[in-house]
């Protein structure tokens, strides 16, 4: 199964460290690990640094995976679609670029079956610049998905979804984990979400990471407090279901 740690990532800007000595604990295959933290705390730089995309000091760990160069997909904040591409041939060229140039049969299958997967079959022949944000956003997941990752970095997926997209589409993050194995890492600013879909969840604040463990250990009065500056709590719903309160800002 495969399994992914850090080891003391960090990262600097220039001069400015963003990203200070973060050490996550073993996350495994099966899970989704929500990572969340307020603006500026080093969410997608975190990602960045799993993704081998950006430089820096300490190490990610990598267990049971089949390639490494392959094992991770990474989608990130900006979905902005400038390629004069369609949307069916978008994902069908991030397919190819894992699985190599030669086009087979069941690359075209894959690309169909992650579009309709997240309801997007329709959009198959539209043009990627001429989609609305939330459109991309489920096409840049789609990219993500035929690529068959054992990995998959999600970077605020659902930001510019509605509520209805938004639900499909952590469902369906929350099934492939459970179907196939694969380790989910996604960073949230709905904390409700998070605590809704994830098996683990990381906060992040200033650059590190300030806890780590299941949403009920970690989503807490105090943590929201130091991490969020917020006066917030979490109360069982009508079933029974942990829900995210805020009261004040602090």
């Amino acid at each position: 199964m495969v399994a992914l740690s850090t080891h003391r990532l960090g990262a600097r800007f220039g001069s400015r460290q963003v990203l200070r000595e973060v050490s996550l604990p073993l996350c495994r295959g099966g899970e989704v690990v929500a990572v969340i933290g307020p603006n500026a705390a080093g969410k997608s730089t975190l990602f960045r640094r799993i993704a081998g995309i950006l430089p820096g000091c300490g190490e990610c760990r990598l267990e049971g995976v089949r390639d490494a160069e392959r094992a991770i997909a990474y989608m990130p904040q900006d979905q902005t679609g400038t390629a004069v591409l369609t949307v069916f041939e978008s994902v069908l060229l991030a397919r190819k670029q894992v699985s190599g140039w030669r086009l087979a049969a069941d690359d075209l299958t894959a690309v169909e079956r992650a579009l309709e997967a997240l309801g997007i079959g329709s959009l198959a022949d539209e043009l990627l610049s001429e989609l609305s944000g939330g459109q991309r956003q489920l096409v840049g997941l789609a990219q993500c998905l035929v690529r068959e990752p054992q990995i998959l970095l999600l970077d605020e997926p659902t930001s510019a979804l509605d509520m209805h997209r938004q639900l499909e589409a952590m469902c369906r993050v929350r099934s492939l984990a459970q179907d196939t194995g694969m380790l989910v890492l996604i960073a949230l600013h709905d904390l409700n979400l998070a605590l809704k879909f994830a098996d683990k969840v990381a906060i992040l604040a200033g650059g590190t990471l300030h806890d780590f463990g299941t949403a009920a250990e970690v989503v807490t009065a105090d943590n929201l407090a130091a991490a969020f500056r917020i006066r917030a709590r979490v109360e069982a719903c009508s079933q029974g279901k942990p829900c995210l309160i805020v009261d004040d800002a602090i």
